[in-house]
């Protein structure tokens, strides 16, 4: 694999040198379908075992719970739904009636599949504590702009069921990722369909326009593969490329910041000729990895805390204002001093890593 790089995102360059990424629209009886037989059926049994709280949009809503005589038959009639919902969602995954936008956007298969997939790790494993949701507009774009830790980019996929699951309009987060996101297989797929893009300039200012909430990590790999004795201290931001894109498509920019995620994977060194061989940005070494295998994959148990800080207006400047390189540095430093300050209240105020 050939080393990774990340796109400047304040670079305006078109994606010509990128990943290829899907430009039609499927609709009810498109050609291309885009999954098999065998892919739809895994997809629909994930589906159908999906947490009791999701239901298939397209059925009535749920009878409220009954006890007594008649509770075993109202469980029986849940279980129904559910079996029917999922038998709807494999037909329309099997004929392609379906929709995934221009960016490979797929947005029942996130719903009914992803999300439900993240949700027992959202909840039960770190038991995410989310602050400040209301700071997120209930339409219109807006630019969420975080902290990226972890080893494993765990932070952003978390951060996508947060506001999908904690907003009162239920919004998605279109997460902007590193050009190695799109060149691992597999990764690249899902990624696009859980509604990822190339982070660049000109896609993030189609999907503001468009009216979508957009998330990115300026740290980029700086943040995500620090060393854990430096964990907490933001890295450099960039030269304020995503204040230039929010100040183009007048949007609002929302500061973001997670604790826990630095904990998840303890990295204590880093193998550059490892890295290197494989085309990676780094090769973590953390106190479980690689020492104990595929077991040293999995995460510990951390305690989260993500909050949504005071949105910061881009209305009122002037057209020429996305090219003012003093005005770029100054929004940039106040989007990451108040990520910054967020984070140590948040340390102080938690009680431990694990609870």
């Amino acid at each position: 694999m050939a080393d990774a790089k990340v796109i400047p995102f304040d670079d305006d360059r078109s994606r010509s040198g990128g990943s290829p990424r899907s430009a039609r629209r499927r609709t009810a009886g498109s050609g291309s379908r885009g999954q098999g037989p065998v892919a739809a059926s895994a997809v629909g049994t994930a589906a159908v075992s999906a947490l009791p709280g999701q239901q298939d949009a397209s059925l009535p809503p749920e009878e409220p719970q009954q006890s007594g005589p008649h509770a075993e038959g109202a469980g029986r009639g849940d279980w129904d739904r559910r079996i029917a919902g999922g038998l709807a969602f494999l037909r329309r995954r099997v004929t392609g009636e379906y929709e995934v936008d221009e960016f490979g956007y797929d947005k029942e298969l996130t719903d009914h599949v992803l999300m439900s997939t993240l949700r027992p790790l959202y909840e039960k494993y770190f038991r995410v504590e989310v602050k400040g949701i209301e700071n997120i507009p209930s339409d219109g774009g807006a630019l969420i702009v975080s902290n990226h830790s972890g080893t494993l980019p765990l932070d952003g996929l978390m951060l996508q069921v947060a506001v999908h699951d904690n907003h009162p309009a239920g919004r998605h987060l279109r997460l902007l990722a590193a050009d190695l996101v799109f060149m691992l297989p597999v990764v690249n797929e899902l990624a696009r369909k859980a509604g990822h893009t190339l982070a660049c300039a000109e896609d993030a200012e189609r999907l503001l326009r468009l009216g979508e909430v957009v998330g990115v990590m300026p740290e980029g790999f700086k943040g995500i593969g620090k060393p854990f004795g430096e964990r907490y201290k933001l890295q450099r931001f960039g030269r304020g490329g995503f204040v230039s894109t929010a100040l183009r498509a007048g949007v609002p920019i929302v500061p973001c910041s997670i604790v826990g995620a630095e904990e998840i994977y303890p990295m204590i060194g880093n193998s550059k000729t490892l890295a290197r061989l494989l085309g990676f940005p780094y090769f973590p070494i953390t106190p479980t990895f690689p020492w104990l295998g595929p077991l040293g994959a999995v995460p510990l148990p951390t305690k989260w805390t993500i909050q949504f800080g005071e949105p910061i207006s881009t209305r009122g400047y002037p057209v020429e204002a996305a090219e003012d390189p003093m005005l770029m540095f100054n929004l940039t430093d106040q989007v990451r001093e108040q990520i910054q300050h967020t984070l140590y209240k948040l340390l102080v105020q938690r009680r431990s890593v694990f609870f």
